[in-house]
């Protein structure tokens, strides 16, 4: 192989934070991204190439993208694997990962169906169609998780049901085809980012503990608070994952952390994902620079832990849609172990993610003592920087 620079154009289906902080990545590389994303100025607009304004699954827009570079992927699962397959034919430009994973990924319930089917351990799961048959579900398991089979994202159509009276009221809620999985007792969350290259290379990220509310990550900590071989049979997994999967690129893989010690794959992303956000300070290589390379068939970047690090997300925390205005940023700013970053969207509501700040631990303030009371320190300071921040107008 090799390499020149200025690098290639790569083409991004998106252009939300992940599509920004892909172009963030791609520039130090020599590697120009144009962006293909609905919304005018989008996120990523600012620090991409270029953007052309089209929604994800516009066939001629995407033959327009796959014409004027190099390579193509895509950062939001919404993006239609048929045409991606077809726009790739016709220039003769490779899309990583491939299509037919992101097929498979969109529907949840085919998701589990190909992960049981590869022996990949997953929480008991069913389609379900009607109230009916979701009340016998929630009888049996009793409740369950209920997940559209596609669209959602961020808590947006997750729907606990408990006991079989709340069954039609949350199928309504999904309005769509869903699916039913058991409620499980974990002792935590957590993720593996894990990464394929050229030439079937694999490697994974360390494993991170991720941290929910109201179905939405709030803050993640690496390396998990784990034991050790909880950590290792969820690497073990993860690789077991990546084998399912075709294409190269960066992959989110959520896990559940049981009672018992198992660790059962809760989701799959097929993309940079929140839960590898703090790579970008605590790792050699972020996972965006990294998935950059893997798309471009490009040498892998080292994984390793370079600093324990805690990603809070800074979420809306108004009560209506208003023009976005972050307020106490000095605060961050100030602060010699946090690193803030902003996403560049320009409304803001409740609960939508809008930034995030990493807190990395510095050699020199790390205790010689217990590494997780380190990191349970680390997490506290990561919550008291971000609840110091607001969109609210005092």
């Amino acid at each position: 192989m090799s390499i020149t620079l200025p690098g290639p154009t790569l083409g991004v289906v998106g252009g939300g934070q992940l599509g920004r902080m892909l172009a963030e990545a791609a520039a130090p590389l020599g590697v120009d991204l144009v962006v293909l994303d609905p919304t005018p100025d989008c996120p990523a607009a600012p620090v991409a190439a270029d953007q052309i304004v089209a929604d994800f699954d516009d066939a001629d827009a995407i033959d327009e993208l796959a014409a004027r570079v190099d390579a193509l992927t895509f950062e939001i699962e919404l993006a239609d694997p048929a045409v991606l397959a077809a726009a790739s034919e016709e220039h003769g430009v490779p899309v990583h990962p491939d299509p037919a994973t992101l097929e498979t990924i969109q529907d949840k319930l085919v998701q589990k169906e190909a992960l049981a089917d590869a022996g990949i351990p997953v929480p008991e799961f069913v389609a379900v169609a009607t109230a009916e048959g979701l009340e016998r579900v929630v009888e049996e398991f009793g409740g369950v998780m209920l997940k559209a089979r596609e669209g959602g994202y961020d808590g947006r159509g997750n729907v606990p049901v408990e006991t079989p009276d709340e069954a039609a009221a949350a199928l309504d809620q999904i309005g769509g085809a869903a699916m039913a999985e058991e409620f499980l007792d974990f002792e935590r969350e957590i993720a593996v980012m894990g990464l394929k290259g050229a030439d079937g290379e694999t490697r994974t990220y360390p494993v991170t503990e991720t941290i929910h509310r109201e179905e939405i990550l709030r803050e993640s900590v690496s390396p998990a608070r784990a034991d050790d071989a909880v950590v290792a049979e969820a690497e073990s997994v993860a690789r077991d994952v990546l084998d399912v999967l075709d294409g190269r690129g960066v992959f989110g893989i959520e896990l559940f952390e049981t009672r018992e010690g198992e660790v059962l794959v809760n989701e799959i992303a097929p993309r940079p994902h929140n839960s590898g956000h703090w790579t970008i300070e605590g790792a050699r290589t972020s996972q965006f620079e990294n998935h950059v390379r893997a798309v471009l068939g490009w040498p892998l970047g080292p994984t390793d832990l370079v600093a324990p690090a805690v990603t809070a997300n800074v979420l809306g925390d108004v009560d209506d849609r208003e023009a976005a205005t972050l307020r106490n940023v000095e605060t961050v700013l100030d602060a010699d172990d946090a690193d803030p970053h902003w996403y560049g969207k320009d409304d803001v509501y409740p609960l939508r993610k809008m930034g995030h700040l990493t807190v990395t631990a510095h050699e020199d303030a790390v205790s010689p003592g217990d590494g997780e009371t380190d990191r349970d320190a680390l997490l506290s300071r990561a919550r008291e920087l971000r609840d110091g921040l607001t969109f609210r107008d005092a």
